[in-house]
Order: structure tokens, then C-alpha cells, then sequence
């Protein structure tokens, strides 16, 4: 007879996702341990049935004035523990551009 620890998870069940505010810190954090650089902020967050997708924004280029300084967006994949799975540029952009059409 085989015992079961109610501690131990199934190994059919998921493992638990980590909260929104850990997601954005771990996206933000982990980036920034990639690229070398310390990030702007987490400009969004979205559940995924495998994780957390995270959009990230980046200096790329410090510019004088601080308006001209070049960002840039990336899109961080995260497991459902927080892990980085995978990142991409999805765009750049001068710090004073306001997005337009979209």
C-alpha cells in the first residue's frame, strides 16, 4: 500500500503561478540581468496558460536632452514560477514619443 503526503503535488497538477506583482518584478529584474542595463518599468502583464507575458521598457541609448534619450520595448515570456523563458525587442522609440494610431 502506497502512502500519499498531502504536501507533495500530483504530477498531473500545474504547478501554482506566481502573483502579478512578482511576475512584473521577476520579468523586470531578469532583463536587466540579460541586456546589463537597469529597466524603466513594466508597461504591461498578461496571464498565459504557461506563465506571464510582460512588456518591459528599456534606455537603450542615453541622449541630452532626456527627450531624445533612446527606449525600447521588449516582451519578456515568463514560466508560471517567474522564470524567463524568453525575451524580444519589440520596438524603439525616443523617450518624449507619444504613440500615435494605435
Amino acid at each position: 500500500m502506497t502512502s500519499i503526503d498531502p504536501d507533495t503535488p500530483e504530477t498531473n497538477d500545474r504547478p501554482r503561478r506566481v502573483p502579478a506583482a512578482q511576475a512584473m518584478r521577476g520579468a523586470a529584474q531578469q532583463l536587466g540581468e540579460l541586456l546589463g542595463t537597469a529597466p524603466e518599468s513594466v508597461s504591461a502583464l498578461q496571464p498565459t496558460q504557461d506563465g506571464w507575458l510582460a512588456d518591459v521598457e528599456v534606455v537603450e541609448l542615453e541622449r541630452v536632452p532626456d527627450t531624445m534619450t533612446i527606449m525600447a520595448s521588449y516582451r519578456v515570456t515568463l514560466d508560471t514560477q517567474g522564470m524567463l523563458l524568453g525575451y524580444e525587442r519589440l520596438r524603439r522609440y525616443a523617450r518624449g514619443q507619444l504613440d500615435r494610431g494605435r
